[in-house]
């Protein structure tokens, strides 16, 4: 359970949100209603392909996340540069670990620079530092 203090340092930057479970919650909660989650679930999926070990995974899970997010007309197409998609596309039949890094990179600048400045002035992130505010002064006045 986060405390104001830390609902607070979320506003500092777009990382201190993707590392916490509630500001991930509640950031992609606000890119569903702008219908951008693909992005915030591209980037979690490429966090977690990079802890691949296994190398039969490495390839599967590579496989997964492209048709998922890269090939043209996929489910959850994420809007990155043609020559990044192209590169990931020649490179795919053989994946790395850092095979998707240029296009993580783009998708979280995009993210950085567009998304998490209007989630900071929306609804849900507002109702999320009340909640936090209220409890905190529930906590610290129990008399009232």
């Amino acid at each position: 359970r986060s405390n104001t203090g830390e609902t607070m340092a979320w506003s500092e930057s777009v990382d201190t949100v993707l590392a916490n479970k509630e500001g991930l919650a509640a950031f992609r909660t606000f890119l569903k209603s702008e219908f951008s989650e693909e992005n915030v679930e591209f980037w979690l999926a490429c966090e977690d392909f990079k802890k691949t070990k296994s190398s039969t995974k490495i390839t599967s899970k590579a496989q997964k996340i492209y048709s998922d997010f890269i090939q043209a007309d996929a489910p959850k197409e994420i809007n990155i540069d043609f020559h990044t998609k192209n590169d990931i596309s020649q490179n795919i039949s053989e994946p790395t670990l850092s095979c998707f890094d240029a296009a993580q990179s783009s998708i979280y600048c995009l993210m950085a620079k567009d998304s998490f400045p209007r989630f900071l002035r929306s609804e849900v992130y507002k109702e999320l530092v009340k909640k936090h505010q209220d409890r905190n002064q529930k906590r610290w006045l129990p008399f009232l």
